[in-house]
């Protein structure tokens, strides 16, 4: 089932700068439509599933003063037919330069990114402001972002959740690809690109831009079973192993915007099964198993500004073992949480003392075969945790969240989809 009105994982609000009666209200409605070619990244296939009605619910509050574009093209059709300019008339140039490029922007922000494939339908000039990511870099720059949960539960199948419209979208399946047939792969979520990596050296990038799948790629040292976390357009990655099964400690760096990997300097320890995020500006790497099977408690600190690491010793105490999956934490603002899947328990960091406090309970029906199978992320300011039980009609996967406020964790359901119930792969994109 779903929750009925406003979605509960609204990351912040979005405010409008633009007034209700200005000219790009009435502009936009006048605007006519492109061909079917150019419609943008985000026009992807929403499904109903689960017990969704797929009933659009509102906007993260509040959006721009626009009129529902879809309804607008019929009657912008006629407008242009009628008058012999009419294609000058209904161009994005007029519009862009009746109110400004900096205003109209300034609105298009304000837009939620569902509604982009819409705005990309509109024109040449709308097309390319999408499509090549230039508005998705100006939300960055200017504070806007909403985190859509992208997660893999079947081989080469990919599901998303858009918890601002409270819908589940249909992402393309991956290309097949024998090092991709199995379960064991990773993945990460970065700039408007979802990257999977295989067991050999062969990475695929999901980019949103197009809605499709590309050949990308590999690592400088590929490598799987690595820490990894991302801010912004860069990605970091740590540890791992690579084909032959040694053990690694070196790092890199990925920029999604030249698709490139920088190497970084090694940690001090060789590590995989760690896990990795991005906490007081810096890229920490947690947890993990070294050679000889040893597990390691400690985990590494990296400060991007002098671009050294520093051991921080019993950082992970507790939180994984050699059996077990790699720690589940996760970052919500600036504050680091992990899901203990043997007790199932929430647990805080505290970092001035160096200990995890136990804060309460995971969501009783997720499931997880020591750890593995169950997905614990941050989405904007929530903690959420994918997964669900086994039923006699099949999987059934169940995405719960909560958002950390000094109290013992209170988990609402947002979404339930009939589907396999086993998490291979989980990713937050926000943009």
């Amino acid at each position: 089932m779903m929750l009925e009105g406003k979605s509960c994982l609204v990351s912040r609000s979005l405010p409008s700068y633009c007034d209700p009666d200005s000219d790009w209200a009435f502009l936009l409605s006048g605007t006519k439509r492109s061909a079917p070619e150019d419609f943008g990244a985000e026009d992807m296939e929403e499904v109903d599933a689960g017990g969704s009605s797929g009933k659009r619910s509102k906007s993260p509050s509040p959006q721009p003063h626009t009129p529902d574009i879809t309804e607008s093209h019929g009657s912008s059709r006629h407008a242009s037919s009628g008058s012999g300019g009419g294609e000058q008339q209904g161009s994005g140039a007029n519009l862009i330069g009746e109110i400004g490029r900096d205003l109209s922007i300034n609105c298009l922000l304000r837009l939620s990114r569902s509604d982009y494939g819409s705005v990309a339908s509109l024109n040449r000039d709308f097309n390319s402001l999408v499509r090549n990511g230039e508005i998705y870099r100006l939300r960055r720059q200017n504070g806007f972002a909403e985190h859509w949960v992208y997660f893999s539960c079947n081989v080469l199948e990919w599901d998303a959740y858009d918890p601002y419209r409270e819908r589940w979208i249909q992402v393309p399946k991956m290309p097949p690809d024998e090092c991709f047939m199995c379960s064991d792969k990773e993945s990460l979520a970065v700039g408007t690109e979802l990257l999977v990596f295989g067991m050999a050296h062969i990475v695929f990038r999901y980019s949103i831009l197009t809605n499709s799948w590309t050949r990308a790629d590999p690592m400088n040292s590929p490598r799987c079973l690595f820490g990894s976390t991302s801010v912004g357009e860069k990605a970091y990655v740590a540890g791992g192993t690579d084909a032959s099964g040694k053990i690694l400690s070196s790092a890199e760096m990925y920029d999604s915007v030249t698709h490139t990997w920088t190497p970084l300097p090694s940690m001090n320890r060789a590590r995989k099964m760690c896990s990795g995020v991005f906490l007081d500006g810096k890229f920490y790497v947690i947890g993990g198993v070294t050679n000889n099977n040893q597990v390691l408690t400690c985990g590494e600190e990296y400060d991007l500004n002098r671009g050294s690491w520093r051991v921080i010793e019993n950082m992970s105490e507790g939180l994984n073992g050699v059996t077990g999956a790699p720690p589940l934490i996760a970052v919500v603002n600036n504050q680091l949480y992990a899901a203990d899947y043997s007790e199932k328990d929430v647990k805080k960091y505290d970092k001035l003392n160096n200990k995890w406090i136990a804060l309460g309970k995971l969501p009783e029906r997720s499931v997880s075969m020591n750890g593995w199978g169950l997905a614990f992320r941050a989405c904007g300011d929530r903690l959420i945790v994918i997964g669900g039980p086994r039923t006699s009609i099949g999987g059934i996967i169940e995405l719960n969240s909560w958002v950390p406020d000094g109290q013992p964790p209170v988990w609402n359901l947002v979404a339930t989809r009939q589907s396999g119930n086993f998490v291979y792969n989980c990713a937050v994109m926000g943009c």
